[in-house]
């Protein structure tokens, strides 16, 4: 079977099919995790994630494709989770910018979306990584452009199916860390299957069996006890490798202001600040330009966007002083959530500030809550908090300046996102671990600017060493540890440090490797699993270590890691 064009009946069983996929295979990508800890999520946020956009098609009444997009697009922005469902989300918004006017997708249509949603997913991410999501989808559109003059759209998505699978086994040879632990991006493997989806509809080969789950082979095995899972190759740079030191972040209301003098036009626009940094992001409708770039003359940038209209938003980062946060733990295994609630927000401010901490457990909510948040998001790992859910927590602060403390790695571009789509203006604290979140709080002023208490709050984030223990779900090898299944193991800073048959051990020794000549305050948090004697016993083995410790024992309730330690 071959469809000459995509119907919004086709396009609509494609995203049905392509969800099921997702889902029915989320475990399979979860388990494409380089710790071999219970909180691999990729899969789950890729399927969340596009779950919400099949939602967002389903209930639309469109009979065009070009509206259907838009609804597929909408729908995973606002559902999208993770890192990888943010990627995952641009892809389908540059998808529907080439589509918005379509009725049916021609080959050459589909070719064409393919290609613009690998545009808008690179200028999303700040660095784009070669070996990631991002490959497999810009192969895929290679392949599909290469075969759009065919006659059916059914070829162009097979190919372009094709080629991802082929870019999916390439992306260890990319990206240093995949071939060091010999695994495939896990992103891009929730894109194939996305993709798998797409062509069998157009084959006519839709899946027959609703559960089917992929099959792994041997060496998709061997991939599930070695696998390494999204590590930033920031952490292969040194700070002096930084050309351009500052992030600048400004938001533009074209054609507002006392110094607008000239008329917008992007590619002239984009080319000006191309010329003076890089990682340049640029993003634009009738209304509102916003600005993403590295460089070394923030003021310039400012200054340009003034041509054209007023400053609506205005970040600027010390990338510099930033870069032992941005390394501290790449590959963190954070506090992961539960399905209890923790402890019911109240709407408050602090002089005009909403504070919004993502965590999970409800003495962590308690601990955020006396540290000054005023508003405790449940999430994190292994939930993490879609856009939408962190886009309704800004709103229900009711405040007019908000800050976000992610408190995981994994939650950064959701967080992002939701601040570029909010109402009000909003500065998200890159903080990658609970206590770097609790550190970070202790610097706030809610008398200073929201852009004077993000960089105080983001200087303090690499002031404090993070600890966790939690149990190996499988035997591996990895960071140079031989971990056994069931063992405990110690991780600092997003390393794994040690393992250990008997827990308070491997916490014991894991607090030494942390603690320093100037350490002062240690925390150390249970959660679930752990127990409050356990932690005390703990607590008093530090005390012999050092005995001008200062040292507090909190229950968090943190399900996963029985104890979170940190170091001051």
């Amino acid at each position: 079977m071959k469809v000459k064009k995509i119907t919004a009946a086709e396009f609509r069983k494609m995203v049905a099919v392509s969800s099921d996929r997702l889902n029915n295979n989320a475990d399979f990508i979860n388990s494409l995790n380089v710790f071999p800890v219970p909180d691999g999520d990729t899969g789950t946020n890729m399927s969340l994630s596009f779950a919400s956009g099949a939602k967002y098609v389903a209930e639309s009444t469109a009979d065009d494709v070009g509206t259907l997009a838009a609804a597929l697009a909408k729908g995973l922005l606002m559902g999208a989770r993770g890192n990888s469902g943010v990627i995952l989300s641009q892809i389908f918004r540059g998808f529907h910018k080439s589509t918005e006017k379509k009725v049916e997708l021609t080959p050459a249509d589909l070719a064409a979306a393919l290609s613009s949603g690998v545009e808008s997913a690179y200028k999303a991410v700040m660095k784009p990584t070669e070996g990631t999501i991002l490959t497999v989808a810009r192969q895929a559109a290679k392949a599909a452009n290469k075969t759009s003059n065919q006659t059916d759209v059914t070829t162009v998505m097979s190919a372009a199916y094709s080629a991802a699978k082929e870019a999916l086994a390439h992306t260890p040879e990319q990206l240093p860390v995949l071939k060091e632990v010999g695994v495939v991006d896990s992103g891009g493997q929730g894109l194939t299957f996305v993709y798998e989806g797409f062509a069998a509809v157009l084959s006519g080969k839709t899946l027959a069996e609703p559960t089917e789950k992929h099959q792994p082979n041997m060496v998709e095995m061997d991939e599930m006890v070695n696998a390494a899972h999204h590590q930033s190759v920031q952490s292969q740079l040194n700070t002096e490798d930084i050309h351009y030191g500052y992030c600048t972040e400004i938001m533009v209301r074209l054609g507002a202001g006392r110094l607008v003098d000239q008329k917008f036009d992007y590619d002239a626009f984009r080319q000006h600040l191309s010329e003076i940094g890089d990682s340049l992001l640029v993003v634009a409708d009738e209304q509102v330009v916003k600005v993403h770039v590295h460089t070394e003359h923030p003021g310039d940038v400012l200054a340009y966007g003034q041509h054209f209209g007023s400053l609506i938003k205005v970040k600027v980062d010390n990338m510099r002083l930033q870069h032992e946060t941005i390394l501290e733990h790449d590959r963190e295994a954070d506090s992961p959530s539960t399905t209890e609630p923790t402890e019911p927000a109240t709407v408050e401010t602090i002089n005009g500030y909403g504070i919004i901490a993502i965590a999970s457990g409800v003495g962590l909510g308690k601990l955020f809550k006396s540290l000054g948040a005023t508003l405790i998001l449940n999430g994190g790992q292994t939930m993490n908090p879609s856009t939408e859910d962190i886009v309704q927590a800004i709103k229900q602060t009711k405040a007019k300046k908000v800050i976000i403390l992610p408190n995981n790695k994994n939650i950064f571009l959701a967080a992002n996102q939701a601040a570029q789509v909010a109402e009000v203006a909003v500065a998200v604290v890159p903080s990658k671990t609970v206590a770097q979140g609790m550190t970070s709080l202790l610097s706030f002023d809610s008398q200073a600017s929201l852009k004077e208490n993000q960089a105080k709050m983001t200087a303090e984030l690499d002031s404090v060493i993070s600890g966790q223990i939690t149990t190996a779900v499988r035997d591996t090898s990895i960071d140079g540890q031989t971990i056994k299944k069931d063992d405990f193991m110690a991780i600092v800073d997003g390393k794994i440090v040690l393992t250990n048959a008997v827990r308070k051990t491997a916490a014991i020794s894991m607090l030494k490797r942390m603690l320093t000549a100037d350490s002062e305050i240690v925390t150390i948090i249970y959660g679930a699993d752990g127990n409050q004697e356990e932690a005390q016993e703990i607590a008093a083995a530090a005390q012999q270590l050092d005995s001008d410790l200062e040292i507090e024992v909190h229950f968090g309730g943190q399900p996963v890691y029985p104890y979170l330690i940190s170091v001051e």
